[in-house]
């Protein structure tokens, strides 16, 4: 079956960087679209950024500020996030879609989701 298995969360300071990983097993990685969503506590679960058909996009949240990349041989995504804010604390969660869906944002559209990792900044 297929697994989203996500790493790399901790707590750190304002303006700190975090790298968070999801393994993932079970698909033909290569072939998904991957997606990074997050969410606050009360919140909503919100777009960070995708990896689609060899490109990346990104919520306005992210842009400057957060990379996403793929290593289709270890069948991993990652998240690169710099200059961390308090705003940034969530729980991080990657999800898997195989058909790109027309709004990528859209978290109900992706098929497969990791347990999430804790993402905690302290201000």
């Amino acid at each position: 079956q297929v697994q989203l298995v996500e790493s790399g969360g901790g707590l750190v300071q304002g303006g700190d960087s975090l790298r968070l990983s999801c393994a993932a097993s079970g698909l033909t990685f290569s072939s998904y679209t991957m997606g990074w969503f997050r969410q606050a506590p009360g919140k909503e679960r919100e777009f960070v950024g995708a990896s689609s058909g060899g490109r990346t996009y990104y919520a306005d949240s992210a842009k400057g500020r957060f990379t996403i990349s793929r290593d289709n041989a270890k069948n991993t995504l990652y998240l690169q996030m710099n200059s961390l804010k308090s705003e940034d604390t969530a729980v991080y969660y990657c999800a898997a879609v195989w058909a790109p869906p027309a709004n990528l944002a859209y978290y109900r559209k992706y098929t497969y989701w990791g347990q999430g990792t804790q993402v905690t900044v302290s201000s």
